[in-house]
């Protein structure tokens, strides 16, 4: 048996695919693609803004959800639509990293094939310690 455990949390999914929205392995969570989905409705605001803030909110709650903090996150991967969008992204990053001596890192990549209004995607690994 498997020591990997999927981790779900209530108000996102991947729709009909059967894609957790984390793995955790140990003390080792990596997340799976985190749109701005909102919780409520599931579906993705047209506003990039908004989009930006809530995938920000999911990746927390989703960290959350695998017994993590965002304090254990080491690296963050944000992919957009529009490199334009890097103003929200930085908006963001620091309401939920704050402290610019403890920050994880990231890679920020253009991705043109998003489907329907979706513009940011984030994927998050984290090491509980």
């Amino acid at each position: 048996m498997s020591n990997r455990k999927s981790i779900e949390v209530e108000g996102f999914s991947h729709g009909a695919n059967p894609i957790p929205a984390a793995s955790r392995v140990g003390n080792i969570v990596m997340t799976g693609g985190i749109s701005g989905q909102d919780p409520v409705t599931g579906k993705v605001p047209e506003d990039q803004a908004a989009q930006v803030a809530l995938a920000f909110a999911n990746l927390e709650k989703i960290i959350k959800g695998a017994g993590a903090t965002l304090a254990d996150v080491v690296k963050v991967g944000v992919s957009v639509k529009s490199f334009a969008m890097r103003d929200e992204i930085n908006t963001q990053w620091l309401k939920y990293f704050p402290d610019e001596h403890s920050r994880p890192a990231r890679h920020v990549t253009q991705y043109d094939h998003f489907g329907g209004t979706t513009a940011i995607q984030l994927e998050a690994t984290a090491v509980i310690t």
